[in-house]
This record gives structure tokens, sequence and C-alpha cells, in this order.
């Protein structure tokens, strides 16, 4: 019964939107961004893929369990302590393979934890091999095939969102980025990283 709805659901949101496919909102010029709201920088939605979204800004990362790189269970309140950068992403989505290798040489840094999400419905099986077969070392192999954070945090894929220390989200970015970039180092730099 499990695997039907963990497929039911994984339809859902390949239907609904998943791997950055967003309705543009009303307003948007050509290159697809509202210039009043990318500009301001507060706590508005984004208009476009790779821009920070703050308007879950203050809340708690969600209590929810997924497979850690050795396969037993962890939630992200494992990691508080210190700010972590949560990417949710899977081996089929075109815009994660794309930000992966960034995500890996940030990982790499050791300036701050990275901890990359598949939401594969295979879990490990599926995100371990992928990850090795691309040489990305950096990146551990976390899983959620009950797409328990996608579907808790509303997320498309590829999302991925700054926490602090103490499990509070700063911000998050639907959509690939360039994560050793300077737009990424200046929203990192919003956790002392």
């Amino acid at each position: 019964m499990r695997s039907v709805i963990a497929l039911l659901l994984a339809t859902t949101l390949l239907l609904t939107g998943a791997c950055d496919r967003r309705p543009q909102p009303d307003g948007q010029d050509e290159a697809g961004t509202v210039p009043e709201v990318a500009a301001t920088g507060g706590g508005e939605v984004p208009a476009r893929a790779g821009a920070a979204d703050r308007s879950h800004k203050g809340e708690a990362a969600p209590d929810v369990q997924f497979e850690g790189p050795d396969g037993v269970a962890t939630s992200l309140a494992a990691f508080r302590g210190k700010p972590v950068l949560v990417n949710l992403w899977a081996t089929w989505c075109a815009p994660c393979i794309q930000e992966m290798p960034t995500l890996d040489a940030l990982a790499g840094e050791g300036k701050l934890k990275v901890v990359a999400v598949s939401q594969d419905l295979e879990g490990r099986k599926a995100a371990a091999p992928f990850l090795a077969k691309h040489g990305w070392t950096k990146l551990a192999a976390y899983a959620d095939p009950k797409l328990g954070l996608s579907t808790g945090l509303n997320a498309n894929l590829p999302t991925t969102i700054l926490y602090d220390a103490a499990g509070k989200e700063l911000w998050r970015v639907q959509g690939a980025m360039e994560w050793t970039g300077a737009e990424a180092r200046a929203l990192l730099g919003e956790a002392g990283v």
C-alpha cells in the first residue's frame, strides 16, 4: 500500500510542476521576472528560478525521517547546531543534475554541511550509484523514497533550503543555481558561511 501511495505522490509531483516547471505569474517581463519582487529581496516569493524565496523564513525544519547514507533513518534535527544547506533532487531531474557539480564542490569546501536528499522512489539504490557514476564524491547519498520532505515542504525539484543553526529556514531557492558563484556566496553569507 505504501508503494502505491509513494507512486501516486511522485506522479502528482510530476503532473503539478515538479522539476522546476512553474506557471509564470501575471506581470512578468520577457526575462520571467517581476522587477518589483525580484529587486526588493524581502519576504516575497521569487519570480524566477534560482531566486531566493524568504516567504518561509523562520519556519522550523520539518520533522520527517529519511534515509542516511548508511541506510539508517535520520531527520533534519540531526544537523542542528550549525547551518545546513538541504537540496532536494532526483536522478531524473535535469535541472537537479545541472547544479550537482557545484553542490559537490560546495560540500567539499567543508564550510557548510550540504545534505542532498534524493527524491527517487528507489531511495539510496538509485542515489548512491548515480553520485558515484558522476564522480560527485563530496555529497553523501541521502534519500527520501517516501517523498516526505518534498511533499512536506511543498517543493518542486530542485529546491535548496538554507537552515540556520537552530533549524529555522532562512531562504529557499527553487530551480538550479551555480552554488559556487557570487550570487550563491552572498546568500550563504546570510548564515555566516
